[in-house]
């Protein structure tokens, strides 16, 4: 039942997300070096993919467990253990010149524990205050920067291309687990005498919420703009690489760094504006940002990554905090799960390819034409725009897997 926060708690909360996310961090981003290093270079692909491949897998299976039968606290507890087991196997297997299918296949299991962590600590934090859209954004922020706190550490060690990011990665995944004993554990809805079905189990009735017009006009946006923002992490460094900046990682942590003042700021937005004017704003400062790419000079492409963090906030963090609002408390962590596999894994997939491909088409002689690039992906950004703006109505009355008492 939500509550009104203390200031205790309201820092028990962000601290749970501050360690989250130094834990992914650690893990994610260096990865594509690290495997260079290990001469497993040609396995990068196929190792940022297996986050996408498991959200389309573990994020309803663990979040229906986290509605119907175990608090998300426990469900959260248990896969920090498993993800920091697997990151430090990982490393071993790296550090013993293992092949590099096992590797893969090691990143792989640590994917599927690690990623449904994104939808349960958002749960747990959303089921927690009193108010998710005054709230949510200043302690959603501290899980960026844990994020950037991670990178930090990473590059302040030397471990960027060293196997040992995995280890501390694993140390900072058993810490997040044990920080989980001395939080709240929660409730979760009394268990029905009905057998649950196979369905049910593995949470694919979240799939019923898409019934509900504005609930499905909400995850199809946030899947399809997932596509053309696939880019971002993958090609502005290279982006940046050919207009001469070095440093790449510190260039691109601009973009967090106004996306944590942004969340940090969002709750006063979100009670004063509705929610289709938020995600419209998101979705225009994502149309600003590749725009502003297209021009292939250097002051125009930071501006860009700045504008990275008001795009994020903005559409994804809005979204999280529209499903806290209009969706029953039985179901929250099943719709935070369901958008997980949307975004993550239909969205990012697909994006990857999209953009990969794209690329490729923009590139002639080693030399990418990165005004056609950018400006391609902002025509599918503008058709998602268009289509959010069409299509939500912010209808008020409740359906059945609506809370009465959250209108739109």
């Amino acid at each position: 039942m939500e509550q009104q926060l203390t200031r205790t708690q309201r820092l028990e909360l962000m601290a749970l997300l501050f360690l989250h996310g130094m834990a992914l961090s650690a893990w994610f981003v260096p990865m594509g070096t690290v495997l260079q290093a290990a001469g497993l270079g040609s396995w990068t692909p196929y190792a940022f993919a297996a986050s996408a491949i498991a959200a389309f897998l573990s994020p309803l299976f663990f979040g229906a467990m986290a509605d119907r039968s175990v608090p998300p606290m426990k469900v959260l507890r248990w896969v920090c253990i498993g993800s920091g087991v697997l990151s430090i196997i990982t490393a071993l297997a790296l550090k013993q010149n293992l092949q590099g299918t096992m590797v893969w296949g090691l990143i792989q299991l640590q994917a599927l524990l690690s990623v449904p962590t994104n939808s349960l600590s958002g749960s747990i934090v959303l089921s927690r205050v009193a108010s998710s859209h005054g709230q949510f954004g200043a302690i959603r922020a501290m899980g960026t920067a844990g994020w950037m706190t991670g990178c930090w550490i990473v590059s302040g060690l030397h471990m960027d291309a060293s196997p040992n990011t995995f280890l501390l990665s694993g140390a900072l995944w058993f810490a997040l687990s044990a920080y989980t004993l001395m939080l709240p554990i929660g409730t979760v809805q009394a268990p029905s005498s009905t057998r649950l079905t196979l369905r049910q189990r593995f949470g694919l009735d979240a799939l019923t919420l898409l019934k509900d017009h504005d609930h499905r006009v909400i995850f199809i946006t946030a899947t399809l703009i997932a596509v053309p923002f696939a880019a971002f992490y993958p090609y502005t460094p290279t982006h940046m690489k050919d207009l001469g900046f070095q440093r790449t990682s510190a260039w691109m942590s601009i973009g967090q760094v106004f996306e944590v003042a942004i969340m940090l700021s969002i709750g006063g937005v979100m009670v004063d504006w509705p929610v289709k004017r938020v995600i419209l704003v998101g979705l225009f400062c994502g149309l600003l940002r590749y725009l502003f790419y297209a021009f292939d000079g250097p002051l125009p492409l930071m501006v860009g990554v700045a504008l990275h963090g008001l795009a994020f906030t903005f559409t994804y963090i809005s979204i999280q905090i529209y499903l806290a609002r209009r969706i029953a408390t039985q179901w929250r962590a099943r719709a935070q799960a369901l958008l997980s596999l949307l975004v993550g894994g239909v969205g990012n997939l697909t994006g990857y390819l999209i953009t990969g491909t794209w690329l490729s088409w923009c590139t002639q002689d080693t030399t990418v034409d990165w005004s056609q690039y950018w400006i391609g992906l902002d025509l599918l950004v503008l058709a998602v725009l268009i289509y959010f703006a069409w299509s939500y109505h912010g209808q008020k009355e409740p359906s059945q897997t609506v809370s009465p008492s959250n209108p739109a």
